[in-house]
């Protein structure tokens, strides 16, 4: 099997980490690859906020457990947290900001790390406290959360694939 095949029909979501860090140049690796993601006519509208200090995780955490009305830890003991962010002023902003979420966490996998997209980055960063984190980081307000992903290893064996739904494809032939 081609090796982004095996890549992207093995990547699982991974909920619970043992706290080790990803390395350095790993994370830039996985990074790179969220930079290279498709976008509308190439405007490349996004921005990635890697988070590493484990206060400020722990607060966005927190934030984005609120706005589910929970108190449990979404971010599942991530050691990395990267934020997308779109440009909402670009029609294809949402697509745009998923493409690089897709990409960050197939990168991930594709050098053995483990990952999951945490939803909630868009009710996140509409709160005051969200919007006060995105000033103190210098990212304008048109910019909307996308998604969370989440980086690390797993403290659990690594999760099995569901079946697939049948009929999801539809072929249509010209004959």
């Amino acid at each position: 099997m081609n090796e982004v095949i095996k890549c992207l029909t093995q990547r699982r979501s991974v909920r619970s980490y043992d706290g080790r860090p990803v390395p350095d140049d790993v994370l830039e690796e996985i990074l790179t690859a969220g930079k290279y993601a498709p976008s509308g006519m190439d405007r490349q509208p996004t921005i990635m906020v890697a988070v590493r200090n484990k206060d400020l995780i722990a607060d966005l955490s927190m934030l984005n457990a609120a706005v589910m009305g929970s108190s449990t830890d979404p971010f599942y003991g991530a050691g990395t947290v990267i934020i997308v962010f779109a440009d909402s002023t670009v029609h294809t902003y949402m697509e745009d900001g998923s493409l690089v979420m897709g990409n960050l966490l197939n990168a991930a996998h594709s050098l053995g790390v483990d990952s999951c997209w945490i939803h909630r980055a868009r009710e996140v960063f509409e709160t005051d406290e969200g919007k006060a984190l995105m000033k103190k980081w210098g990212i304008d307000e048109k910019y909307k959360g996308i998604g969370n992903c989440i980086l690390g290893y797993s403290d659990k064996p690594y999760p099995e694939a569901k079946p697939r739904k049948d009929g999801r494809i539809i072929y249509v032939n010209n004959k």
